[in-house]
């Protein structure tokens, strides 16, 4: 992670979970196994719960101590988004972190500061210091035992003008909807992956 870069100006540019919800277009990704984003988006957010008593306290006492601003790229027209956006604002919420989202289209030459495997995955969550702008930490855009699906199908088919290749991407993305539609596990993972990030973040001297 690059923290030499600063995106104080970027604060306050974005939207609200809330006005991002409502903006929202009603999409079907048959693919990944959703028939409606913006009420499976929603169901996700309304739905979330905790499942460790741990967990909540961890970021729950961040709350009073904490010096972060959380910008999000994403849009809503990606079934990653879809599933994890919810999830980083719950965790936000509870640890009483103002996050936004910037919309990526939006925001080009920001998302391109921070690709996954050289491309624009997202969501891309930016863990950045209040004050300053720096960027501490980044989360995205997937769950890493979801990510390695398609880690793994980038290393098998490298040639993107191959005849199989879209056949065979489609099939990765049904894959990580399976993933996804098998229940609440993947929240589990991210939990522990932004639990983990902000006690790096800790242990690097600046208070999270």
């Amino acid at each position: 992670m690059n923290t030499s870069i600063y995106l104080k100006d970027k604060i306050g540019q974005g939207i609200t979970i809330q006005q991002f919800m409502e903006t929202m277009q009603t999409r079907e990704m048959i693919l990944s196994g959703i028939p409606d984003t913006k009420a499976r988006f929603t169901g996700v957010y309304e739905q979330f719960q905790w499942q460790k008593g741990e967990d909540l306290n961890f970021f729950t006492a961040l709350q009073e101590h904490h010096r972060l601003h959380v910008l999000i790229l994403c849009t809503d027209w990606c079934p990653d988004v879809i599933w994890n956006v919810p999830v980083l604002f719950r965790l936000m919420e509870q640890s009483g972190i103002t996050a936004e989202i910037l919309l990526m289209e939006e925001h080009l030459e920001t998302m391109d500061l921070f690709l996954t495997g050289g491309g624009r995955a997202q969501p891309v969550a930016l863990f950045l210091n209040a004050r300053s702008g720096q960027v501490l930490g980044r989360w995205g855009a997937r769950p890493a035992y979801i990510q390695a699906v398609m880690d793994q199908f980038k290393r098998d088919n490298p040639d993107n003008e191959a005849d199989e290749y879209q056949t065979r991407l489609n099939d990765t993305y049904r894959q990580i909807g399976r993933l996804y539609n098998e229940g609440t596990f993947y929240q589990t993972v991210i939990i522990q992956e932004v639990k983990a990030l902000l006690q790096t973040i800790a242990a690097s001297g600046i208070e999270p």
